[in-house]
């Protein structure tokens, strides 16, 4: 057994959280290995219903449970944690746009910064869940200039997700058969899941499902799409889904990319003619230690760079909108 990882999630008492918070306490996110201490951060109104989250994880028993902080002050929940997992943000309102969502939670993420520059420990690492994660992550990071930039992450591995079984399905083949599965740039209705560069059974995708327009248009349309049509279905946004991704996507970041293959991170921008000063995503290989790396030497066709540059204009708009905080 190692010392205990501090692992802080923000909206602790939300569907995502709760359904973060059991599987990060058994040990699949860090392994079986590794104890954890949970930090669970909410706002005044929501603790009550953290403690009685708390009594079940105690319900549970789990072995690598070794202690539970909750707490509405986030200078104390981010002391010392060595893992940050970014829940927590307003929701979408009646009548609002994604500008006015943007601007609703900046000065959460504002806050969230500071915190975990004061009070986080040195190797710290961050996942930004909270739509609209890629702009909120660039918050984030902006006011923590004490940290690497590095170190601020936010989550497309749920495109990943989507995007994967999608080819699954229409090729008829297990999801285990879709690798090199990229996405690039923001989360939201304007990312681009690269099918030219993912592979079925090893062949191209392109080979194998010969169905080329719809490639270029349902396959990316559902992808882009996929969380307004899960709200549309049960009437709440992705939850199980998305607390399944942040867990891979902590799990990909300390674990050895298999070779040849890669995974999806929404990190600082500054390869393949994006400037920095984004948080964009990438295909990128991790190092099994908390290291990352953007997979170099991709060739992206005409198709490819204009979807790609459509995205990253999104991103320069939110970007635009929340000048005055970074």
């Amino acid at each position: 057994m190692t010392s205990p990882v501090r692992v802080a999630v923000t909206g602790a008492a939300g569907s995502i959280g709760y359904s973060l918070l059991f599987r990060i306490a058994s040990g699949e996110m860090l392994g079986p290995d590794t104890p954890v201490i949970l930090h669970l951060i909410e706002i005044p109104q929501a603790v009550d219903k953290v403690e009685g989250v708390v009594m079940e994880l105690n319900d549970c028993a789990f072995p690598l449970l070794k202690d539970v902080v909750v707490t509405d002050d986030p200078m104390v929940g981010f002391d010392g944690v060595n893992i940050a997992i970014l829940v927590g943000g307003r929701p979408r309102g009646p009548g609002m746009v994604r500008a006015d969502l943007i601007k609703a939670n900046g000065p959460i993420f504002t806050g969230m910064g500071e915190a975990i520059n004061a009070k986080a420990a040195d190797d710290i690492r961050v996942v930004v869940v909270a739509n609209p994660c890629n702009t909120n992550a660039l918050i984030t990071a902006a006011n923590a200039p004490d940290v690497p930039n590095e170190r601020f992450t936010a989550l497309t591995r749920l495109d990943q997700n989507r995007a994967r079984h999608q080819l699954a399905n229409k090729a008829g083949v297990s999801v285990n058969d879709v690798t090199n599965m990229g996405i690039w740039g923001n989360h939201s209705n304007t990312m681009y899941p690269d099918f030219f560069g993912a592979k079925i059974g090893g062949k191209a995708v392109s080979e194998v499902i010969t169905d080329h327009e719809w490639l270029k248009g349902d396959f990316i349309s559902t992808v882009q799409g996929r969380g307004k049509a899960i709200i549309g279905a049960r009437g709440a946004s992705s939850a199980a889904s998305a607390a399944n991704a942040a867990i891979e996507h902590v799990r990909d970041w300390f674990t050895e990319t298999p070779e040849g293959d890669w995974v999806s991170m929404a990190i600082p921008s500054g390869a393949y003619g994006i400037e920095e000063g984004l948080v964009f995503s990438y295909p990128v290989r991790c190092d099994g230690k908390g290291n990352y790396e953007i997979v170099e030497g991709l060739e992206l066709n005409d198709f490819a760079k204009a979807k790609i540059d459509l995205t990253k204009q999104q991103l320069l708009e939110e970007r635009e909108l929340v000048k005055e905080l970074l």
